[in-house]
């Protein structure tokens, strides 16, 4: 996947600051979309676009557990998340929903903002197209990708149902 990137650097950004508590009575991702990030940035809905991804210092998505962190920004079109580290609740809710979260440490200290960058899921590559570099991370197993590619954990259950299997 090809994306451009939106870029956070600062660490602890929580899921408060990415969809903030007051919206949690919204379920609908096109609804959450207008308030992602806005506490942070109140012009990111007017500026991100369809398909970029955001790269974000250490520990992303700390704070509560709300899958409507996942769900705002991927309602704005946010392809992926990309942070020094992770969470390891909104990591869990991004797989769970299907949403690409990877973790490369130093990655906000390498990308500028802008940059147009390629994922390499299944080998474990980010490239940067601007910068000419590549960066490499852990991929996901085979039941995450399973998990993934079924669209999240509930699509996952419902194939199963179907299939009576995972993958």
């Amino acid at each position: 996947m090809k994306a451009h990137v939106y870029l956070f650097a600062r660490k602890h950004i929580n899921t408060d600051e990415i969809i903030p508590a007051r919206y949690l009575n919204e379920h609908d991702e096109v609804e959450l979309a207008k308030h992602a990030m806005e506490d942070i940035d109140p012009d990111f809905v007017a500026k991100v676009n369809v398909g970029d991804v955001i790269v974000a210092g250490e520990d992303f998505g700390c704070g509560s557990s709300r899958e409507h962190a996942v769900w705002a920004l991927r309602g704005a079109g946010v392809r992926a998340v990309i942070a020094d580290s992770l969470a390891r609740i909104f990591f869990r809710n991004a797989v769970n929903n299907g949403f690409p979260a990877l973790e490369i440490p130093g990655i906000s200290g390498r990308i500028a903002d802008g940059d147009e960058i390629e994922i390499l899921l299944d080998e474990g590559l980010v490239r940067n197209l601007t910068q000419k570099e590549e960066y490499s991370f852990i991929p996901y197993s085979p039941f995450m990708k399973s998990l993934m590619s079924a669209g999240g954990l509930l699509a996952a259950i419902a194939a199963r149902e179907t299939r009576g299997r995972f993958f």
